[in-house]
């Protein structure tokens, strides 16, 4: 289960996510939301029903904005729904001083992971991306999350920030290896359309790494986390052995998940006359998704019924992000033949790049190289 909580203290000029600025966040309207999310879990939770809840992941916007009660009745209410035991209960949080004062409270409250918007240890980089933070109070942050017994951390980075150097990409990967983080993902800086980075870049108004130095410290990165023992499991997610986010494999394994909340998608379990399930979301306006909660009206706005045609494609495309790659054999149980029957062009021409890998019984997975170009890998297969 996902649940989006869309606050943030400030929204930051790269992100094109479904939040809302509240420098405070009033008690009211915290606990308006917390109640809507509670009439969707359970206006929703019979679409689900039959199976197992694994994992909890609060993201955002900013769920540690949250006050300790919310979030711990939100996790309640989730066991409750599914009467049963949670492998894993993720909490974004951001390195303030308020949040870190909270950290005790949250993990009494059942919270088991917490993954950090670091993005940068470096005080001019965290700068240029509008973050209200800085490198030492993220460090801070981490060693008060260990204090408070957190024994899985997950440290977010950017690379290809503006103005980034290389050099300044691997000062941010040994700082956050000196925290001995279970979990890290970098991300490159995308420019999506309508932020104010995306507008300045157009106009000349800044500056952002080519492609080939964001390649470069992608390279530096995955072989400063390996060096260190962490291996990496997907595109961009490195884990020490046994804490690979458990929430995040379901996506690429597209397994069942329940979003509630702004903004939030689902992927619904096949059903009679939707054999490979669907997708829906819901609005990622605040006050629109509220005035349909509170209305009695828990159907997500947006959904879409799976064919046969994209459900093939997803399942390429999705496990190519990982490093077992695609299983020929699980493929052809479920569509009736091996990838191969249906991608043979696309199959050869990601070969022939260099890109993809294909064993002799029909495994497909990235090359060294072919991680690099994920993404053009992966438009081949829709």
């Amino acid at each position: 289960m996902y649940l989006h909580v869309p606050f943030c203290e400030r929204i930051c000029p790269y992100c094109d996510f479904p939040v809302v600025a509240a420098r405070t966040l009033r008690r009211a309207d915290e606990e308006r939301y917390v109640a809507a999310l509670l009439a969707e879990l359970e206006g929703r939770r019979d679409g689900f029903a039959g199976h197992r809840l694994a994992t909890l992941y609060l993201g955002g916007g900013t769920p540690s904005l949250l006050t300790p009660g919310s979030v711990s009745r939100l996790i309640e209410a989730v066991r409750a729904a599914w009467d049963g035991p949670l492998e894993e209960v993720t909490l974004e949080a951001n390195p303030s001083t308020t949040e870190r004062e909270r950290l005790a409270a949250f993990r009494a409250a059942g919270v088991t992971r917490l993954s950090i918007g670091v993005q940068s240890f470096d005080d001019d980089t965290l700068r240029r991306l509008g973050r209200a933070h800085r490198g030492a109070e993220a460090g801070a942050f981490i060693e008060a999350a260990r204090a408070a017994g957190f024994a899985n951390l997950s440290l977010d980075l950017i690379f290809g920030a503006p103005s980034q150097t290389l050099d300044a990409v691997r000062g941010d990967a040994a700082a956050a290896l000196g925290h001995r983080p279970e979990h890290v993902s970098a991300y490159a800086l995308t420019l999506e359309p309508g932020t104010p980075f995306a507008r300045a870049v157009a106009a000349d108004k800044l500056a952002v790494p080519d492609d080939d130095t964001a390649a470069d410290m992608m390279l530096a990165l995955g072989a400063a986390f390996e060096a260190a023992g962490l291996e990496r499991y997907e595109v961009s997610s490195w884990a020490r052995p046994g804490h690979a986010a458990r929430h995040n494999r379901r996506y690429w394994q597209r397994r069942p998940v329940l979003g509630l909340g702004v903004g939030a998608h689902s992927h619904e379990p096949p059903r009679a006359g939707e054999p490979f399930g669907a997708r829906s979301a819901n609005e990622r306006g605040l006050e629109d998704y509220l005035a349909r909660i509170e209305g009695g009206r828990c159907e997500p706005p947006e959904r879409e019924v799976l064919a046969e045609e994209t459900a093939r494609s997803e399942a390429v495309f999705l496990a190519l992000r990982t490093r077992e790659g695609l299983e020929a054999r699980a493929f052809a149980a479920e569509f009736g033949a091996p990838p191969r029957t249906f991608f043979a062009p696309a199959i050869d021409a990601a070969r022939a790049a260099g890109h993809v890998l294909e064993r002799s019984n029909g495994d497909l997975a990235l090359s060294p190289a072919g991680w690099l170009f994920a993404d053009e890998v992966a438009a081949r297969f829709v």
